[in-house]
């Protein structure tokens, strides 16, 4: 009967020990997740310079390319519904749209130097609906 019993406690606790630890871990990659939106979620709706533009664009990239996000093609980023991100710059001078890999590709040093003092705003952030990262950002040129 105390064998039984004994038997019975380990069991809830080893119960009680796993669900804490999940609990613990999605807690963590929440807040790990949080902490990365934050990142990118201060630029909305701020004005910030072209060279923090480039900045951006070049810390994005580094990212993709540790997270192993595929290219196509064009060498544009695949969005894998993950942790890929995305930044779209709408040059309102042009009226056009530049994806990141357009800029980086050809020269970041060359948009440093030609929009280095001209303000662009984040007006639109998107979120991957599968783990909540931030997956898109879209800049648009001030006039």
């Amino acid at each position: 009967m105390k064998q039984t019993f004994f038997i019975t406690l380990a069991v809830i606790f080893i119960i009680i020990c796993i669900v804490c630890i999940i609990l613990i871990n999605l807690t963590a990659r929440k807040n790990e997740i949080k902490k990365e939106n934050m990142e990118y979620e201060e630029y909305l709706n701020k004005e910030i310079l072209g060279t923090d533009i480039a900045s951006l664009i070049s810390k994005t990239m580094d990212k993709n390319e540790k997270n192993n996000v595929p290219k196509n093609d064009k060498g544009y980023y695949i969005d894998n519904e993950n942790d890929s991100i995305k930044i779209d710059l709408k040059m309102s001078t042009i009226d056009k749209t530049y994806p990141m890999e357009e800029i980086y590709n050809n020269e970041i040093t060359e948009f440093v130097q030609n929009f280095n003092l001209i303000n662009f705003k984040c007006i639109n952030i998107e979120y991957h609906t599968k783990t909540g990262r931030v997956s898109k950002l879209v800049f648009e040129e001030l006039k």
